[in-house]
This record gives C-alpha cells, sequence and structure tokens, in this order.
C-alpha cells in the first residue's frame, strides 16, 4: 500500500445526491417470508407490496392508539 494517495485531481461530492431514496433489504425469517410470497402470489402482487401495506396497516393501528 502507498503512504500516500495523490487526491488533487478528486472532486468533492461526486456521487452525493441529495434527493436519492434508498431501498433498505428487510430481511425475514423463513417462515414469514414463506406466507408472505403465497400472499403475494394468491393477490398477483409483489412481496414488497404486501409487506408495504403490512407496514402501513401497523403504523395506522399504532397512530389510533396515541
Amino acid at each position: 500500500m502507498k503512504k500516500q494517495s495523490d487526491v488533487s485531481k478528486g472532486e468533492r461530492g461526486k456521487f452525493y445526491k441529495p434527493n436519492l431514496a434508498l431501498n433498505i433489504p428487510i430481511y425475514l425469517d423463513t417462515k414469514l417470508q414463506k406466507r408472505v410470497e403465497e400472499i403475494a402470489r394468491r393477490k398477483g402482487q409483489d412481496v414488497g407490496a404486501v409487506v408495504s401495506r403490512f407496514v402501513r396497516k401497523e403504523l395506522e393501528l399504532l397512530a389510533q392508539t396515541k
């Protein structure tokens, strides 16, 4: 490894995207994932859409209890 690197031609913020939305991977246990996949298959939807709906419902329920 070099003792020093020449960064004089570097560009600050070259890959910075202020409005970038990141998709966060969510890992489910095996049994739960199989159930969600089955629900998605029956509804003809993407697994991500089904999980998003579940999370949205849970957040609505939490908001009602406040």
